[in-house]
């Protein structure tokens, strides 16, 4: 008999729980609602402003004048970079972090129209959507924030504004300054085509810049007394794609030739390439890494010329978490799918017509929970450096239409429309949403936790950086 009573009071203990939760999982849902203009006003002038790596200023402000309005304690300016903050509220633990980019891409300026329609050729634009990323994280890091002032839960929330993940990945030194040691876990989103919890992992990556140093000359009268930079690039270049044809499908190469000469008659004395290695995992990187980057010193000899290794910085993969994975998905089936207006169909169909994509409009519908992929192909970000120092949670929502090119003026002009908007809020409820699971189940934290620290096993994090403060100011 009293072993029933117990099981009773376990099971109505159980539902007060699930109940108190889904109060405090609306009132952050209404909170984001209420948000929601000033995140819209926030998102378009980070959009307007499109700013690159280490030069986002007036996006790092917006977001910081955002976070002191709504009380959060800022630290401007951490790890050396004047446009890295971090913005925190409450005390004691857990302690829960979440993630914010805002940086944009060169040479992709658009407005928000459905055909290729630049401000200005040639300059940034937002085509990765991090003008709504970092947006809707702060927002839902305001309705954690709101409940914990209230006294409705008890822990701290932190925002991390992180600059620089085009092309610098700004995280590298905010890890190095230790500044994700001390939280429990970590939410992150990231614009996308499809709405989903993210239970997928991403490539590990290095990029570095390799420099040749010949001797000029005039390439007629005495082209003898010349020996070419631009010989030793082109032979460089040339080894590296011989090298393709011997590397794991899982492999990516590729470079940027930035300068090989200046004009037709003088015998290059400098040329420069900026070249990335990818793979899945760290461990397959690393070999064909120092492979290419040998492969330099033999071009250099070729051409009797000198040369100079540069290493940018390199980051690891993301280290997936299928208990956050989890959480995630029922917050977003509680949400429901993303609705769209005629008027947003319509502007999604041109889109596809002007990228050549098939017309099948936009996907705001909640996808299952798929099945953790070994090798899912993909890009990189420096959120992976991120998810082996504490376990990251994240989620993809639906910002623009199906098969939109990623990193083009497309997704820019679905950024500054009411389809990115639409995405962003989704993305900022179902981050709240799953914050409070975070702050009030502590089985689902020892849950996260425990998956964090076996799939990171024996391995030591150590980042991929140079020594020194970030570039800020290199192109």
């Amino acid at each position: 008999m009293k072993i029933k009573h117990i099981a009773i009071s376990f099971l109505i203990c159980g539902y007060l729980n699930a109940q108190k939760s889904i109060k405090l999982k609306d009132e952050v849902i209404n909170s984001i609602d209420v948000q929601s203009k000033q995140l819209i006003n926030i998102s378009n002038k980070i959009w307007s402003a499109a700013e690159i790596a280490f030069q986002e200023s007036i996006s790092s402000q917006t977001l910081i004048e955002y976070a002191k309005a709504n009380g959060f304690n800022v630290k401007e300016g951490v790890a050396e970079t004047p446009t890295a903050f971090v913005a925190s509220y409450g005390s004691g633990r857990p302690i829960i972090g979440i993630l914010g980019e805002f940086d944009a891409l060169p040479g992709l300026s658009q407005k928000a129209n459905p055909y290729k329609d630049p401000f200005k050729e040639g300059n940034p634009g937002h085509g990765c959507g991090h003008n709504l990323f970092g947006t809707a994280s702060l927002g839902a890091a305001v309705a954690i924030k709101n409940l914990i002032q209230q006294g409705k839960i008890k822990g701290t929330v932190k925002f991390y504004g992180t600059p620089a993940e085009e092309k610098f990945f700004g995280k590298l030194w905010m890890a190095r300054e230790g500044l994700f040691d001390d939280l429990d876990v970590c939410l992150d989103w990231h614009p996308g085509d499809n709405t989903e919890a993210d239970v997928q992992t991403s490539l590990a990556l290095v990029d570095f810049i390799i420099e040749f140093y010949g001797q000029a000359a005039h390439a007629s009268a005495d082209p003898w007394n010349g020996r070419s930079a631009s010989d030793a690039l082109e032979l460089y270049t040339h080894g590296i794609n011989a090298y393709r044809e011997h590397v794991k499908p899982t492999v990516r190469i590729h470079y940027d030739i930035q300068d090989a000469g200046k004009v037709v008659n003088v015998v290059p004395d400098y040329s420069r390439i900026w070249v990335r290695v990818r793979d899945t995992k760290r461990e397959g990187m690393t070999p064909v890494y120092n492979r290419v980057k040998a492969m330099a010193e033999g071009a250099a000899i070729l051409a009797d010329v000198t040369h100079k290794f540069s290493l940018v910085s390199g980051i690891h993969e993301i280290l997936p978490n299928r208990a956050g994975g989890e959480a995630i998905q029922k917050n977003l089936e509680y949400l429901g799918n993303i609705e769209y207006t005629q008027s947003e169909l319509e502007f999604a169909y041109k889109i596809q017509e002007a990228t050549k994509k098939p017309k099948l409009g936009i996907d705001g519908k909640i996808k299952p929970l798929r099945q953790t992929l070994e090798n899912p192909g993909g890009g990189s970000t420096d959120v992976g450096d991120v998810s082996f120092i504490v376990p990251v949670v994240r989620l993809s929502a639906t910002t623009a239409p199906i098969g939109t090119p990623w990193h083009s003026w497309a997704v820019v002009a679905c950024g500054g429309m009411s389809i990115g908007h639409k995405g962003m809020v989704h993305a900022s409820k179902a981050l709240a949403m799953t914050m409070v699971d975070m702050f009030t189940n502590t089985k689902l934290v020892a849950k996260v936790k425990q998956e964090f620290k076996k799939r990171k096993g024996d391995y030591k994090y150590k980042g991929m950086v140079p020594e020194g403060p970030p570039p800020i100011g290199k192109e």
